[in-house]
């Protein structure tokens, strides 16, 4: 729940401080938390209820939830510099509002080199100084958060097996609320 609601913030302070201006991308992080906060009120009601069958599905969505989110990360721990710089290169290419905000943020203009014809937002194009290009500045900072991203994905993936293997372990226990001489 904790994570869920932290993606939610995030990506409301992204839009708050104008870092991220592409709403698809804001949209996808806000859906992703949603998604996690009602996996996690479906398990926390299934485990007030004693409700096994909630419980089974928790168990399931977690579980494949972990096997994604281990996978993800696992990816970003092992991209390499080459790797990253085409993944970076093909994300530019794609995409018109995040190439704005990154030019416009990190004061860089067009990838690998600048195009005089093309738009640029940064600052250093108005003042007439020469601008360096977007490229290097986001490769070193692409590696930071990689390996961020990919160890923190790491961290919560183990506390989500740990969720599953808990769900499994206590999922069939009796309601001790419930009246000891009844079958079930």
């Amino acid at each position: 729940m904790l994570v869920s609601l932290l993606l939610i913030g995030i990506a409301a302070w992204g839009i708050g401080f104008g870092l991220i201006s592409s709403l698809r991308v804001v949209g996808v992080v806000i859906a992703v938390g949603i998604f996690l906060f009602l996996i996690a009120l479906v398990g926390l009601i299934g485990a007030v209820k004693h409700h096994q069958v909630l419980l089974f599905f928790y168990m399931i969505i977690l579980l494949l939830v972990f096997i994604v989110q281990f996978s993800v990360s696992c990816a970003c721990l092992a991209l390499n510099q080459e790797q990253q710089g085409q993944l970076l290169e093909v994300g530019w290419n794609n995409t018109a509002s995040a190439r704005n905000d990154i030019q416009r943020n990190l004061n860089c203009c067009g990838f690998r080199s600048f195009n005089p014809n093309d738009t640029c937002l940064a600052s250093c194009v108005k003042s007439g100084h020469p601008c360096s290009p977007c490229a290097p500045i986001i490769g070193k900072y692409a590696g930071e958060v990689l390996r961020f991203v990919g160890g923190i994905g790491l961290f919560f993936s183990f506390t989500e097996i740990l969720g599953v293997w808990l769900t499994y372990r206590y999922r069939n226990q009796k309601d001790p609320r419930a009246n000891p001489s009844a079958f079930l």
